[in-house]
């Protein structure tokens, strides 16, 4: 199984360099200065739970048409997927399958409208893990985890061979037969901790040390839950049970990985996450005030950032 893996950042650079480091046939799609530091340095993997690494990797910078891979792994974030949908097209071969691990939902749909439904699955990623200005993948915690599936729910040999690559690997791997049902369940977690970490600006302890903030978080947390509800994918009571525990968690230091992009002035996932989850809310005909306060306050991050007014 050959795999092509867009970018060698943290999640594509750490679920993509596990599975070099076991011996399989993966090339990472990268810019040329990127191709440059992995030909100097190797893919550098720091991981207190899994293990530091240094892996020799095979890169491209531009896809070869006469290249075959049978699946590519896309960890792009929300606002490159245009650019990366045209990067990887060259790679996109009759029976090629595209596995993306982005955030959120709605990107299913274009690259569905792109390559057609049945060369792309359903992906979701649990791991926390950043690339230091260095280019150092850095695992965070002990979390390497992907749940992947067939879209239409159907058992499938092709994701049982990539998940007997993983099994070579510290990365675990589940396969799901309700993947849509998975994706959603993640973005009603996402939506809720991206929405009001980034609205309040504080992690969810600091929140719930307010004396509005679990409230708050709960308010937020049963309206996405609604909505997921509405749009067929119910929440099992043991993650309503368990996300209600965490908001009212007074220690926790968990925000959003939206929330750090805002404080390190980087770009937003605001209408991939919070601008979809609004979108919902309203077709639905649900009570939308936080969604707009959630996703209004990113949008105007945007124009300050793209105005270059953001605090130094």
């Amino acid at each position: 199984m050959r795999i092509l893996v867009l970018g060698a950042g943290a999640t594509g650079g750490y679920f993509g360099g596990r599975l070099a480091q076991a011996g399989a046939d993966v090339t990472f799609l990268v810019r040329p200065a990127r191709a440059a530091r992995l030909a100097a340095r190797g893919l550098e993997i720091e991981s207190p739970a899994t293990g530091d690494a240094r892996i020799a990797v095979q890169t491209c910078t531009t896809v070869d048409p006469q290249a075959r891979f049978d699946v590519v792994l896309l960890s792009c974030k929300a606002y490159d997927l245009d650019a990366a949908i045209d990067a990887i097209a060259p790679a996109m071969g009759a029976e090629t399958f595209v596995l993306p691990l982005l955030n959120g939902y709605a990107h299913l749909d274009r690259l569905v409208g792109r390559f057609g439904a049945g060369r792309v699955v359903g992906g979701l990623a649990k791991i926390q893990a950043t690339l230091s200005p260095e280019g150092v993948v850095r695992h965070l915690n002990d979390w390497r985890y992907l749940t992947v599936g067939e879209l239409d729910g159907a058992s499938s040999d092709r994701l049982e061979a990539l998940k007997r690559l993983f099994d070579a690997t510290p990365v675990g791997v589940t396969l799901s037969g309700n993947i849509r049902r998975e994706m959603w369940m993640k973005l009603v977690h996402l939506s809720t901790v991206a929405g009001m970490t980034c609205l309040l600006r504080g992690s969810v302890g600091e929140i719930a040390r307010t004396r509005e903030g679990t409230d708050i978080l709960r308010r937020f947390f049963r309206l996405n839950l609604d909505i997921a509800a509405r749009e067929g994918h119910e929440a099992a009571p043991a993650f309503v049970a368990e996300f209600d525990a965490l908001f009212g968690t007074r220690d926790s230091a968990y925000s959003a990985s939206m929330a750090r992009d805002i404080e390190r002035g980087g770009p937003v996932e605001a209408d991939h996450i919070l601008g979809f989850m609004l979108e919902r809310a309203r077709a639905h005909g649900l009570e939308d005030t936080l969604h707009q306060l959630a996703w209004t306050h990113c949008k105007v991050y945007e124009e300050r950032r793209a105005a270059g007014r953001l605090p130094a």
